[in-house]
């Protein structure tokens, strides 16, 4: 099957980018080299194409109440002009998916799922929207995406909008309307994948090729780069982001991945809820953790075995090179007993047979206080 296109597919051919499937989108893995995205996102900027980010659309009379009944975290706490993280669980306490929540009004949200769960996310809250006066739309490809991250995002995009960018008036998770290089419409959302200061924008899908260039052109200066997907995976292992399919999927809750700050026991009733709060009280027999190794050679595969004595104690789930910390990463689930910062551990690949030592973080690897992103 032939696949998609984004807006920004001839931009990306002619800047001789690696292409790669992501859902079925010719998707840019890397302009130049992933390291090089890597380091300008840390140090200066980069500009990431998302297109297949598709929006679910929640509004109605009910759509707070179907939000309740659908996200483990706590809808009524979230003001207009806020975001919100939260899990999707089944009954099971098992996790649909994680994704983020916009309070457009007092009526209306938009969630943002991972790309590859917009369908079952929909599905799932149309299904229990069923007795509620709520209205569930998949946004579809009709507004385009594109995040700018960095310490430098927040220059860059001043000189495209009149609105005021300053953490102040838009702090870390909010967000505001405004014209972006003459675009109407433009949700300006102050979130990312990065762990930098960075600006997610939502505009309309007409207007994607003008956005990408002129983002670019006023980026040019203070050193924003296009960057790729194998940029955006390897940012995000420095600072321990769990990724749905690899770190996160139905058979994890939320509690063991170490996201038990979303979940809002004191609200009466959410799907999930009394398997969580079973886990919650017994106790979890497993913990998603971060290894970080000596140095950037050794990188283990999915399903490699973690050892602590020559016993396994778990798996690893996902893994990539920290370019800026210069160390490769890996995440897992381990026994909760294990589950220790600081704790030396062998990783066997299974590839060739090949193990290296590390050490277990439960915390972030890079800026674990989370002040980058909120500066």
């Amino acid at each position: 099957m032939a696949r998609r296109h984004t807006p920004y597919y001839h931009k990306f051919v002619a800047l001789g980018a690696e292409m790669v499937d992501r859902i079925g989108f010719d998707s840019a893995f890397k302009f130049s080299a992933v390291e090089a995205e890597h380091l300008a996102t840390r140090n200066h900027a980069g500009l990431y194409d998302v297109y297949y980010q598709v929006l679910v659309d929640i509004k109605g009379r009910d759509a707070e109440r179907l939000l309740q009944r659908t996200l483990v975290n706590d809808a009524a706490r979230l003001a207009v002009g806020k975001v919100m993280y939260s899990s999707v669980c089944n009954p099971a306490g098992g996790m649909v998916d994680d994704l983020t929540c916009l309070r457009l009004d007092r009526d209306h949200y938009w969630l943002c799922p991972t790309p590859s769960r917009v369908d079952i996310i929909a599905s799932w809250m149309s299904e229990n929207a069923r007795d509620m006066n709520a209205c569930v739309t998949n946004l579809g490809a009709g507004r385009a995406f594109l995040s700018v991250q960095g310490p430098r995002a927040r220059d860059i995009l001043s000189r495209l909008t009149d609105a005021d960018l300053a953490t102040a008036s838009l702090p870390y998770y909010s967000w505001m309307r405004g014209r972006v290089a003459d675009v109407p419409d433009t949700v300006i959302s102050r979130t990312g994948y990065s762990g930098e200061l960075g600006y997610e924008l939502f505009y309309p899908g007409e207007y994607a090729e003008h956005m990408w260039d002129a983002v670019l052109a006023a980026g040019k200066d203070d050193g924003l780069v296009p960057c790729g997907l194998g940029a955006l995976r390897s940012v995000r292992i420095e600072k321990r982001y769990p990724l749905y399919g690899l770190d996160l999927d139905v058979t994890t809750t939320p509690l063991e991945a170490g996201l038990g700050w979303t979940v809002r026991f004191e609200k009466l009733e959410f799907i999930g809820r009394d398997a969580l709060l079973r886990q919650r009280d017994e106790g979890v027999r497993r913990r998603l953790i971060a290894v970080e190794f000596p140095d950037i050679e050794f990188l283990p595969a999915a399903g490699d075995p973690i050892l602590v004595d020559g016993r396994a104690i778990g798996k690893v789930t996902s893994s990539d090179r920290g370019y800026y910390l210069r160390k490769s990463l890996a995440m897992g689930y381990v026994e909760t007993g294990a589950a220790v910062s600081g704790l030396s551990v062998t990783i066997r690949r299974a590839a060739d047979g090949k193990t290296e030592q590390g050490l277990i973080s439960t915390a972030a690897p890079y800026d674990p206080e989370r002040k980058r992103a909120r500066i």
